[in-house]
């Protein structure tokens, strides 16, 4: 598989702060990479190292299609949307995306199909301002889309959208990535990422701490989750046999565990009154916040 995407060993930092330190990542054409961490983890510096906006500055490479982000033809090969994105109050749908097609080089022309694409047609005279969250996004695509780009990074794509939007937001992209297009998306919706994406990178302290496919990742972590109400403490809970990763959910107690029986019969016995009880398959959400390594949550 070619890749669209290749950073090596980039390194940047802001003053005596360190946000990436080593980082190594592909995406091929056609591939859909999720790029996950918590807050402060270095995501929105790749990003924009990625999309031009920074040079790293302690060393390392990046290169889409084989080009520097920071040159004009490069960038033409690249798709941004972001998680909010104002535009001009007095420009038109239609405007917006044939001057995102013109300004890459493309002709005016490029605008109908994918505004058709992402039923944008019938917006086309409607102004910017008055769109709806959906919309917006939807507008938002179809102007990094209208180049043709042989990578779209997404920064929290779906924020706020339903579920029918969100769907929709992904089967376009599954078309488009069909054709080769590759995709870079940051999110905080764990579950979403694991079920649209072919690999999974999770980024904690500036560093890569793992990747690979979201069940390759869940299989090497706890594989059950225990919820209930419970009267003991959280620093009783930690103790007890086989506890990875303790999380509140509502006024339920979220556990992560490589061997429920053994737990149970603990919990049992300590709190009669325990209530709701509840064993589950973990899931992505569980399997990164439970990585070796990776800062507390």
């Amino acid at each position: 598989m070619e890749n669209v995407l290749e950073v090596r060993a980039v390194r940047h930092r802001y003053g005596g702060t360190r946000a990436l330190d080593g980082v190594d990542l592909d995406v091929g054409a056609g591939e859909c990479v999720a790029l996950l961490g918590p807050n402060g983890a270095g995501k929105t510096t790749l990003v924009n190292l990625v999309t031009g906006l920074l040079h790293p500055q302690d060393g390392g490479r990046i290169r889409i299609g084989g080009g520097d982000p920071r040159i004009a033809a490069t960038r033409r090969r690249l798709g941004v949307v972001q998680q909010s994105l104002g535009f001009p109050n007095t420009l038109k749908v239609g405007e917006l995306v044939t001057g995102a097609a013109v300004r890459g080089g493309f002709p005016r022309a490029a605008a109908g199909p994918v505004m058709a694409e992402l039923d944008l047609t019938g917006l086309a005279g409607r102004r910017a301002a008055k769109l709806s969250g959906g919309q917006r996004q939807r507008l938002q695509l179809a102007m990094a889309l209208v180049t043709e780009p042989a990578l779209l990074v997404l920064d929290e794509p779906t924020t706020g959208l339903d579920v029918p939007a969100r769907r929709r937001f992904w089967q376009v992209l599954a078309e488009r990535r069909a054709r080769g297009t590759g995709v870079l998306v940051t999110t905080h919706l764990i579950e979403e990422s694991g079920a649209v994406a072919d690999r999974v990178v999770v980024l904690d302290r500036g560093r890569i701490v793992a990747a690979g496919r979201p069940e390759e990742l869940m299989s090497r972590l706890p594989d059950r989750t225990v919820t209930a109400r419970t009267a003991l403490d959280q620093a009783r809970l930690r103790e007890l046999p086989e506890v990875m990763s303790i999380s509140r959910d509502g006024d339920h107690l979220r556990l992560s565990t490589r061997c429920p029986e053994a737990l149970l019969r603990v919990l049992l016995a300590e709190d009669p009154q325990l209530s709701d009880l509840r064993v589950e398959g973990a899931g992505l959400e569980e399997a990164v916040v439970g990585l070796p390594g990776r800062s507390a949550a």
